[in-house]
């Protein structure tokens, strides 16, 4: 999606509550555009709307992180509908692993997962995330870890990630990339951070001993 498109807003469509939600969503997948995160069109950010649905908020396929309004967003069920018919298509693999997620943890208000190269570093290596840095120590404090799977297709994968996850905000996805999770979308984005930040001093401290 390399034009500028023209989405109408859902404001008047959507309550006062789905709406900031919509915003706040947007405004954290430009962040981690701005902070280069983003992996084209790949990984994904959601914040489930509360309710006894699960139904969650999550980005269209193909629009460019730094492309999506709050109007783009696109709500679906646990089932992958479309809420609303007309809006695009989402990503299979970002509803599997974030539906998993809304599907068992109600306090995971928002889920966040990024494909960001120190991250993904940090994945591969046997050891995982250590303890070299006071930001790390953060995330060791509720951290788990779940193996590659290959694309995350399989309705079958969501309950070993589930069970992985637990009640943990931190997780490793192992050789793919990193997840937070948090109460609300800043708490997410706050963990992000962290957990980016700690994986980037590991690898800046790996290549620094290896000279």
């Amino acid at each position: 999606m390399s034009e500028q498109l023209s989405i109408p807003s859902k404001r008047d469509q959507v309550s006062k509550e789905e709406w900031q939600l919509r915003v706040d969503l947007a405004a954290a997948y430009r962040l981690v555009a701005l902070y280069g995160w983003d992996d084209l069109v790949f990984t994904h950010i959601s914040a489930r709307i509360p309710g006894d649905e699960h139904h969650f908020l999550i980005n269209p396929y193909g629009m460019m992180f730094e492309e999506i309004t709050a109007s783009s967003l696109v709500r679906v069920d646990q089932d992958a509908n479309k809420i609303n018919p007309d809006d695009f298509d989402i990503n299979p693999a970002g509803f599997t692993i974030h539906s998993a997620i809304h599907q068992v943890r109600d306090d995971a208000g928002c889920v966040m997962h990024l494909h960001t190269t120190d991250g993904i570093a940090v994945s591969a290596q046997q050891e995982g995330l250590l303890p070299l840095s006071q930001q790390s120590l953060f995330a060791l404090a509720s951290l788990s870890y779940h193996d590659y799977e290959g694309v995350a297709l399989r309705e079958d994968e969501k309950a070993r990630l589930q069970k992985d996850l637990g009640n943990t905000n931190f997780m490793i996805l192992r050789n793919h990339g990193l997840l937070t999770t948090g109460s609300s979308i800043p708490d997410a984005f706050l963990a992000m951070y962290i957990l980016q930040t700690s994986c980037q001093i590991q690898i800046r401290h790996c290549r620094a001993i290896a000279h």
